[in-house]
């Protein structure tokens, strides 16, 4: 039945498009012939450009917001995390950055519909998702601001390409090319603490295409996450080090026609806590993309995802080994094929199909806390996939933009295991569950109207769609004295939502974006609380979440201004065994965010920034338990220019020396980064 409403509807699309034009081809008269050429015809000028398929108009119908390159390279952190915070909303599971919190807590979401570590929201690099197979987290040391050219989010639910993991928006990175890279470009920063940032941007035009290297390295003992009145003897710095290197290729297949190659392989080690709680994620990425820029444009993309995950956790109160997840192998595989048939200049047709799969393995040891001796054995493993079908269509009208798409996904849990065996290998647990499959119809559909050049009105809804991750399905884990457990029986996450806006530019330069939203999440998947030490992770009957979202941008001459603020109204909806939560705001999960980055350009190639960040309070659990103060920050920015095309740079994070609350469990409480002051050169970008 619903692939026959599929069918139904991908005819409704393309019948008053497709028709039109063919019925007109082949009423045209035969042209006559032409005169032999005296002269050749001139060489087709092919103009390669590293990205995807132009923007179709639906995106002026959801709330979106753009991240300019230079927004990007002058986060007073040097972190892309920090960059994607200008967006108000914009959330990771805890206040951490990347270089104080474990890889595994990155997951990121949108509209204050956190609650764990897995993202809700689909990021993607030139249109591959980057989100861990496994864990679903983001590998944010592994992405460079200075290797990008800009970023789009887009909040709401998604159905088009890799639409199932749009369940609360879309975060879309585009890298840069030759035209906007340096042919050399170098950076070496230091701080206060004697860590060091290091990159280099290396980009070359290969005949019509070009090739781009980009490597960043970083290290540092970092800062003691523990309070000082609650360290002992065995508290450790939050020490880290980390490195990339992304390699990226664009050639012409013809005049219409070009092929992009990219290649990222990266290793982040960081330490927690406690002398020995080391951690490390790393990885080796690649993928290859065709674009045709024909009458029937194209966009066919596959990829490759290889990473791996270990974690060695302390006991709190004896502080020696207690659980050694030594391996976590886990492979990505992926791709998708979208075609825009010509159906008039009115339209614009989007058909498509993709798929995505993930399979990986939990190999971890457990140890006794009095004897240090091997206790047991553990290994979980599993498998995930998607593929879908999606079809788009965009009418313009005038000063009405209309837009609809649906989008059908067969998702399917393979197989599972959970074994544990004793240290002389007798059997502790054996848990197998079977395999399982769905269909899920989703859709979105929205629409603008201009009613003059200044002011536009938006409105849209939609239903989208997330796959648990084999980390909810199989994987427990410990921070302790708190121990949270996997669930093979998770259901998919569904998202219902509606949105209204107006954008509005009162003045040259003045731009104001508006809006109010209503998303509600069925079957959230949330770590629910069922003892004092104990949670697993539950699907909730849903978080209900609605608020209101508003930007401001100004340009004035040299001074620039953007702002974001969110306030969001989250709750449960618990019953039956989660009765006791409903009502409550899902943890992790603040009521207000705002960021603001005001920006001076007194002379070429000199710029001073300063950006403000503010979180407000969050609960610890779902029982609201707990709190996490709210927390504002002050970062800044210099640059100036030297002789010889290098540049000073001086970079000043949590200026005022906040204390930010990051993780609180009954007291025992970690801190984000304090006040940190950067300085260094930089050369060619």
């Amino acid at each position: 039945m619903k692939a026959q409403l599929l069918a139904a509807t991908v005819l409704c699309f393309a019948y008053p498009g497709l028709a039109g034009p063919a019925f007109a081809q082949s009423a045209e008269p035969e042209e006559p012939p032409t005169e032999p050429e005296t002269e050749p015809r001139a060489a087709p000028v092919i103009v390669v450009t590293g990205q995807g398929l132009p923007d179709t108009p639906s995106v002026t119908a959801y709330a979106s917001r753009e991240i300019a390159r230079e927004q990007l390279v002058t986060a007073p952190s040097g972190r892309i995390e920090e960059a994607l915070g200008a967006v108000a909303g914009f959330q990771q599971f805890r206040r951490s950055d990347s270089r104080s919190s474990n890889p595994s807590a990155q997951g990121v979401t949108l509209r204050a519909l956190g609650g764990n570590a897995t993202s809700r929201a689909l990021v993607l690099l030139d249109g591959v998702p980057v989100t861990d197979p496994f864990f679903g987290y983001v590998p944010f040391t592994a992405l460079a601001p200075e290797r990008l050219e800009s970023v789009r989010v887009t909040r709401g639910g998604g159905a088009g390409p890799f639409g199932a993991g749009a369940l609360a928006g879309t975060i879309e990175l585009e890298s840069a090319g030759a035209g906007t890279l340096p042919p050399l470009g170098a950076s070496l920063l230091v701080n206060d603490r004697g860590e060091t940032e290091a990159s280099a941007l290396l980009a070359q035009e290969l005949g019509a295409g070009f090739v781009t290297v980009g490597g960043r390295w970083e290290r540092g003992q970092g800062f003691f996450t523990t309070p000082a009145d609650q360290r002992v003897p065995a508290s450790a710095r939050a020490a880290y080090e980390s490195w990339s290197l992304a390699l990226r290729g664009v050639a012409p297949v013809s005049d219409t026609l070009e092929l992009q190659a990219a290649g990222l392989v990266f290793d982040d080690q960081r330490t927690l806590r406690f002398d020995g709680a080391d951690s490390s994620a790393s990885g080796a990425d690649a993928s290859l993309r065709l674009v045709g820029r024909g009458p029937w444009a194209l966009d066919a993309l596959a990829y490759v995802h290889t990473r791996n995950f270990t974690n060695l956790v302390i006991n709190s109160t004896r502080f020696t080994r207690a659980l050694d997840q030594r391996n976590t192998p886990t492979t990505g595989i992926g791709g998708k094929l979208e075609l825009r048939p010509p159906v008039g200049s009115d339209h614009v047709l989007r058909l498509g199909i993709d798929y995505r799969r993930a399979e990986g393995e939990l190999q971890e040891d457990a140890y006794s806390a009095f004897t240090r001796a091997l206790t047991e054995t553990r290994r979980a493993g599993g498998s995930t996939s998607d593929i879908g079908l999606f079809v788009e269509n965009d009418w313009t009208s005038g000063a009405l933009v209309l837009t609809g798409g649906l989008r059908l996904d067969r998702t399917h849990i393979g197989e599972g295991f959970y074994i544990a065996r004793t240290a002389d290998r007798a059997l502790v647990t054996e848990e197998l569950t079977p395999a399982r499959s769905d269909w899920t119809l989703s859709w979105r559909a929205g629409a603008t109207y201009d009613l003059d050049e200044q002011l536009r009105l938006r409105a849209a809804a939609y239903r989208g769609l997330r796959l648990p991750t084999l980390n909810e399905l199989l994987r427990p884990f410990v921070v302790f004295p708190v121990v949270t457990q996997a669930n093979a029986a998770l259901e998919n996450e569904r998202l219902v939502g509606v949105e209204v806006g107006v954008d509005w530019s009162p003045l040259p330069g003045v731009e104001l974006a508006l809006t109010g939203f209503d998303n509600r999440v069925k079957d959230a998947i949330a770590n629910v609380t069922i003892a004092p030490d104990l949670r697993q992770r539950q699907n909730l009957p849903s978080i209900d979440a609605r608020g209101i979202e508003a930007g401001l941008r100004v340009e004035r001459g040299t001074l620039r201004f953007d702002g974001t603020l969110a306030y969001t109204d989250a709750q449960v909806a618990g019953s039956g065994a989660t009765l006791e939560l409903d009502g409550n705001r899902p943890s992790q999960t603040p009521k207000w965010a705002a960021a603001a980055t005001l920006a001076y350009e007194p002379a070429a190639d000199w710029l001073v920034s300063a950006t403000l960040r503010h979180v407000g309070a969050q609960f610890e659990s779902d029982v609201e338990t707990d709190r996490l103060p709210p927390a504002t920050t002050l970062g800044a920015y210099l640059q100036a220019p030297l002789a010889g095309g290098f540049a000073l740079v001086l970079r000043g994070e949590n200026l005022f020396d906040e204390r930010i609350v990051t993780r609180n469990s009954g007291g025992d409480i970690d801190l984000g980064t304090p006040r940190t002051l950067w300085a260094g050169l930089r050369y060619g970008f």
